[in-house]
């Protein structure tokens, strides 16, 4: 389906930008304290935007429109279901920490922020051109900036915004000026165009390779990755542990997106330039990451350094799509997966987190968690999935995940990094065992309170924890799923 303005393939964006400024008009003539009713509001809107893009799908609506800066294929119906169910799970576990530390007595913007954060994703996501893709990183940054200094009168949460948004300025405008050299040496904007004009051997050479390193760049600290992982752990800790979940879930799936788009559909042409870096980025955050975790105190900082770890496996899947055969759309489809068990896995954590927080108390330190199995053996059992489940223990979805990972590198000659990626997976075995350690062995230090939560919540977590186990036992399916729309999606030449 080819038309300039089908404006029916960007129905997902036009209504979650309504929908975004009905909450906002919606909460301003709220006269409640707690913004309930915005809640309720955004969770609908996260609900039918999930359906809409589900709808779309499954009548196999796809093609561009606005001039091919718009893409609507599987990939982007794909990950816009799961982004809007990641933001959802978010809004619902976030709301009792909000509420207790008056996130939203002044007003509902941590519901309309996140919506139009979620935007920014969406247009991430269905980026066909540079020019949307930068659109999309810029809208999703602002919003998630504010989101980071909501809580304005507390010190740390300013801090952080802070750094973030100084580093994050920096690193769009690696980004840009990254799509401006390519741009430059081959006369597009358009990705598949791009692509094209490489195939052809029309390109500059030398402005192309340039561009390609400050993309690479630029989409490494979009991911977390080392050595641009700077922002992460000061603003994983700093910031308030509902808006930690909204930076380090969600937007994962739309910073792969974007690598996905660039690298391996518009500049699949110079692979052999841009995998090099790739592996270099992958060693760096297995080593950075895994190492430095294991002398962390604070839970949110170590999960940060966890998280730069993981998306080492990230880029070794992508490494891995490129070989002497051409592109492996299953090595591609690993590192989907992997990202997608990654999102899962970190909204129970971050989500336990939350539910182990209350009103003048911040469960933050690996000490807070002592002895957790006698207080509430639910959320205890809980954080031992999610901890396996990131060590990579079987039968798991994070086992899987790392497997198919290692098996897309030992099929496409990389045993090396195979074998680096298993040393530094045991290394971090390490400081996850010690999470559980302390808190099914450690006696606690301080009389908690007993926890109670509603059971929505308690409910979406035990959902969210199962998902673990039976995407471990079963992972045929979802990565089949993720083979597919990577096959029906990128265009390989």
């Amino acid at each position: 389906m080819q038309n300039q303005y089908h404006f029916a393939l960007a129905a997902p964006e036009i209504l979650l930008l309504i929908l975004a400024c009905a909450a906002l008009l919606f909460d301003a003539f709220s006269k409640s304290e707690t913004r309930h009713g915005t809640f309720v509001f955004s969770i609908l809107a996260t609900l039918a935007l999930a359906v809409l893009s589900l709808f779309q799908w499954n009548a196999g609506l796809q093609g561009n429109s606005f001039g091919g800066l718009y893409v609507a294929d599987s990939l982007s119906h794909f990950l816009k279901v799961l982004s809007c169910l990641a933001v959802m799970a978010t809004l619902v576990y976030g709301r009792e920490y909000a509420e207790a530390r008056g996130m939203l007595s002044h007003g509902g913007e941590f519901y309309s922020l996140s919506l139009l954060a979620l935007l920014g994703q969406f247009v991430m996501i269905s980026a066909g051109s540079m020019l949307t893709v930068y659109l999309g990183v810029e809208l999703m940054s602002f919003a998630l900036y504010a989101l980071v200094a909501l809580r304005r009168d507390n010190v740390q949460a300013t801090e952080a915004a802070m750094k973030y948004f100084v580093l994050g300025a920096l690193a769009s405008g690696v980004l840009l000026y990254g799509m401006s050299m390519i741009y430059g040496a081959t006369g597009q904007l358009n990705l598949r165009l791009i692509a094209q004009v490489i195939g052809s051997g029309n390109a500059e050479r030398l402005p192309l390779v340039f561009g390609v390193v400050f993309i690479v760049s630029g989409l490494a600290f979009k991911l977390t990755a080392a050595p641009f992982h700077m922002w992460t752990p000061d603003v994983y800790q700093g910031a308030p542990t509902s808006v930690t979940l909204i930076v380090g879930a969600a937007p994962k799936l739309a910073a792969f997106a974007i690598t996905l788009r660039l690298l391996v559909e518009g500049l699949h042409g110079i692979a052999l330039d841009w995998q090099p870096m790739l592996m270099i980025l992958a060693v760096l955050s297995l080593a950075i990451g895994n190492l430095t975790a294991i002398v962390q105190s604070n839970f949110k900082r170590m999960l940060a350094y966890s998280t730069i770890g993981q998306m080492g496996f990230v880029f070794l899947g992508l490494l891995s799509g490129v070989g002497a055969d051409g592109n492996n759309a299953g090595a591609y489809g690993a590192s989907l997966f992997y990202v997608v068990i990654y999102v899962i896995t970190t909204l129970v954590t971050f989500g336990l987190i939350l539910l182990l927080s209350r009103r003048g108390f911040e469960c933050e330190e690996i000490s807070d968690l002592k002895g957790l199995n006698r207080r509430n053996p639910l959320m205890a059992a809980m954080l031992m999935l999610a901890m396996f489940s990131l060590a990579g223990i079987p039968p798991l979805a994070g086992f899987y995940a790392k497997l198919a990972v290692l098996q897309a590198l030992v099929g496409n000659g990389h045993v090396a990094m195979a074998v680096v990626a298993v040393m530094f997976s045991l290394v971090g075995a390490f400081y996850y065992l010690r999470v559980v350690k302390v808190a099914y062995f450690d006696e606690p230090e301080i009389d908690h309170p007993p926890l109670a939560h509603g059971i929505v919540t308690r409910g979406l977590m035990s959902v969210n924890s199962l998902l673990i186990i039976l995407l471990g036992i079963l992972p045929g399916g979802l990565m089949a799923l993720c083979v597919h729309v990577i096959e029906n999606s990128l265009r390989f030449q």
